[in-house]
């Protein structure tokens, strides 16, 4: 243990430095505070590690690393990149003395207080980049891979998806050498949303299954499970059109992320849970999902605009649905998961509209039809031809004289259809029964004719007696 003297020392040295608005030194407001001092600007934390100090002391390289980290999370707080990138560039000439496990810390922390700052992404790269190099020549090997992880996430947020997948193809190769899982599931899981960006499906749900594989293997948070979620909702929207096994997924990334407390990543779950409602014909749900627990504490432009299209489905509004897109397009069409599925949210969208305008008409021209949507007559035609075989509406088609025929049908209620199918069920259970009955009647009177069958008289055999002969 150090002795008292020796914790003290750091606050001692900056007790002599008179205090100042422009002090380099700050001592803190409560004793036991686990950072007794906090550097108030880059020439004062510069002071403060060039300093002299017993390489032993462990207490006093803990002093140093949390003055180092506090200055750097109140430049983040403050989004100051420019000087937060001189706080890295600073103090690596002193992270030898506080040890690699520290110092390789030291560095992963503040990158990742830069990677938050919502400021030029070019910088950002630059700079781990720069980090990573650094890395690489004083032989830090497990500190560049996790840099290296680190700039991977950073391009697919900037949308640089295949300078992405260059560096993953080689870092992957790297990390398995090495059996570094938890770097791996990360690189993995951002291969997979690259690929995703790039169409690329196969090779996003191959990732993807990788990652899964890995994470048996390791200990996942919640936000790194909540990642994995997400991302399958994503590829079950888009790859296998399966809407209710995505929503699921989308769930409990919202309920994993809310536990987290990320909140920018869990609205983005629920928008999803939303987009994926509206899919599957239930709009009238995303009001209900919006007014959950969880949920009353969000809310956004991207939740407003989800609110807008699931309106446009409701009223059956082709308008209104494109309207939505054009006033939210940076939460709508921007978002790549959103735009992968606008082609089935306007398929679906149009099948609405033509199914609203035809709704009074016995027989209705295809041209009316056409003009109250706003769409070229062809366009509609060929819709109507696609709804009529997949049986959406039932009618004809009159192409000598452009008119659609609408048979009218009698809706069926529901209690109606549940009596159809129980008697169903029943008509084939009472058959089945049947079945079986003459089954056992037919092996009853088998049995009881082998029964009444005359049988050949039972002649007993004597046994021969063997005359013993002297």
């Amino acid at each position: 243990m150090a002795s008292p003297a020796s914790v003290k020392e750091p606050v001692a040295v900056s007790s002599r430095t008179p205090v100042s608005p422009s002090s380099a030194v700050a001592t803190a407001k409560s004793p036991s505070a686990p950072n007794p001092i906090v550097a108030k600007n880059l020439a004062a934390l510069t002071e403060l590690l060039g300093k002299p100090f017993n390489v032993g002391d462990d207490d006093e390289k803990k002093v140093r690393e949390d003055c180092i980290l506090e200055f750097g999370k109140r430049l983040s707080v403050e989004k100051n990149t420019e000087e937060l990138r001189g706080v890295i560039l600073a103090v690596r000439p002193h992270l030898t003395l506080l040890g690699s496990a520290k110092a390789s810390k030291i560095v992963r922390t503040l990158v990742d207080y830069c990677l938050t700052i919502d400021e030029d992404p070019q910088v950002k790269v630059d700079l781990c980049k720069d980090c990573i190099a650094w890395a690489e020549k004083t032989n830090r090997v497990y500190l560049s891979q996790a840099l290296s992880a680190r700039l991977i996430k950073l391009l697919n947020d900037i949308g640089k998806y295949t300078e992405a997948s260059q560096l993953i193809s080689v870092l992957s190769k790297a990390l398995r050498k090495i059996d570094d899982k938890e770097v791996l599931l990360d690189v993995q899981l951002e291969e997979s949303k690259a690929m995703f960006f790039l169409t690329n499906l196969s090779r996003a749900r191959t990732a993807l299954a990788s990652a899964r594989s890995t994470a048996n293997a390791v200990y996942l948070s919640p936000q790194k499970q909540a990642a994995l979620d997400m991302q399958s909702g994503i590829l079950h929207a888009a790859d296998e059109k399966d809407f209710k096994t995505s929503f699921s997924y989308f769930f409990e990334a919202f309920e994993n992320y809310d536990t987290a407390d990320d909140k920018q990543e869990a609205r983005r779950a629920l928008k999803y849970m939303c987009l994926t409602k509206i899919i599957l014909n239930e709009a009238d749900q995303v009001k209900h999902l919006l007014a959950m627990k969880l949920a009353l504490k969000y809310s956004g432009s991207d939740l407003l605009a989800m609110t807008e299209v699931a309106k446009a489905f409701q009223t059956r509004t082709l308008k209104t649905f494109l309207e939505a897109f054009e006033k939210y397009k940076k939460e709508l069409h921007d978002d790549p998961v959103v735009k992968a599925q606008f082609l089935t949210l306007s398929e679906k969208m149009l099948e609405k509209e033509i199914s609203r305008v035809i709704e009074p008409y016995k027989v209705v021209e295809m041209d009316h039809v056409a003009r109250r949507i706003g769409l070229p007559k062809e366009r509609v035609e060929k819709k109507l031809a696609q709804m009529l075989l997949d049986k959406k509406i039932l009618g004809r088609i009159d192409q000598s004289q452009g008119t659609l025929a609408v048979f009218q049908t009698q809706a069926k209620a529901p209690v109606c259809e549940q009596v159809v199918k129980v008697l169903s069920a029943l008509s084939e259970t009472v058959d089945v029964s049947q079945q079986r009955g003459q089954t056992l009647r037919h092996g009853y009177v088998t049995a009881r004719k082998d029964r009444a069958a005359p049988r050949a008289p039972h002649t007993p055999v004597r046994s021969k007696k063997i005359s013993g002969s002297a």
